[in-house]
């Protein structure tokens, strides 16, 4: 139910999600190069996650601080240089490291660098499931993997969303996309998502698996979001020149490169953040672009697995850590 007051939820330390705050926020005037969104609904990422627990690529400048790089809603002010975006128009954020300036709270201020239209004939939850995903797998498996037939590509943890979304788009662009999971329940899921071959690792061999699949080839390119030491359990099944990039930590601990292989294979190591492509305004052109067009086409969907109220902010964070037989992204529908 809408209140009078926005709300915003923060944390004062890093100490993760069961101590955010749920408090009362000003409505702020926008600056010269800002608008003022009053947020619809906002969605939850593993980034934000590791944010809070002071695990991320950056960190926050102080406290109290607001959590969130994903969002869509109506156009409610602009300031003085803002030129093309209306008042009363839906419009999304996107991605970018946003320091205390996150979007889970009823109205957000954002420079309208990092604000899009929302795609037609989506509903403002869809349309603060997308960017995020779908710019984050497009930049590394288009552009630097140079998805097309006769390219392999793995993405290892394809049931995550922006997993997922490379197998899409690399399914779409003609590659032979493999992934890996750690449950034979989610072969069928990745599958028609977009992998060609799925390894259910329960700790066998995957380099001879993806030489066999690849008919000893290798692999071109590998998006890899899961640190620690995986690399170096496929590194050699790398084609000669492929590249592996890295864009994420889901062991706890990031990856260091396999130099031996690396050196053998002639391998490029590469690390990956969508944000200084957000950041490159003609990067950022192409891929909204490639999205927008992608969405008008049917080529790519939104998926959203489950939505929750302002109030259940610390819940969708709950359920998106536990057990989850579904898999799309969770959103916070803000009422506002």
């Amino acid at each position: 139910m809408a209140t009078n007051r926005p709300r915003e939820w923060v944390i004062t330390d890093y100490n993760g999600f069961e101590n955010l705050q749920l408090v009362p926020c000003e409505l702020e005037d926008p600056g010269p190069t800002q608008i003022r969104l009053r947020i619809e609904a906002f969605a939850l990422n593993w980034g934000d996650e590791d944010l809070m627990n002071d695990r991320y690529s950056f960190s926050f400048s102080a406290f109290p601080a607001r959590i969130g790089m994903e969002a869509a809603g109506i156009v409610e002010a602009v300031g003085s240089d803002v030129r093309d975006i209306l008042v009363g128009d839906r419009y999304c954020t996107l991605p970018h490291f946003y320091d205390r300036r996150g979007a889970s709270a009823d109205t957000l201020l954002i420079d309208q660098a990092f604000v899009t239209r929302a795609p037609d004939g989506l509903s403002a939850v869809e349309a603060a499931s997308i960017w995020m995903q779908f710019m984050t797998a497009y930049f590394p498996i288009v552009e630097l993997a140079k998805a097309a037939p006769g390219r392999n590509i793995l993405v290892p943890a394809g049931t995550s969303t922006a997993g997922n979304a490379a197998l899409q788009i690399g399914r779409l662009q003609g590659a032979t996309m493999i992934s890996t999971t750690r449950s034979e329940t989610n072969r069928s899921l990745l599958l028609e998502s977009g992998a060609d071959h799925v390894f259910v690792d329960t700790g066998g061999d995957i380099e001879a698996f993806l030489r066999d699949v690849t008919h000893g080839v290798g692999v071109h390119a590998s998006l890899d979001p899961v640190g620690a030491d995986f690399m170096d359990r496929y590194a050699y099944a790398m084609a000669k020149g492929g590249i592996l990039m890295l864009y994420g930590a889901l062991t706890g601990k990031y990856a260091v490169p396999p130099t031996m292989p690396m050196f053998q294979r002639s391998l490029w190591f590469h690390t990956y953040s969508l944000f200084n492509y957000v950041e490159d305004a003609e990067a950022c052109a192409r891929g909204k672009a490639y999205v927008y067009d992608a969405l008008s086409t049917g080529s790519l969907r939104p998926k959203v697995d489950r939505v929750f109220p302002m109030e259940g902010y610390v819940d969708a964070w709950r359920y998106l850590k536990g057990p989850r037989s579904s898999y799309g992204k969770v959103v916070i529908e803000t009422g506002a």
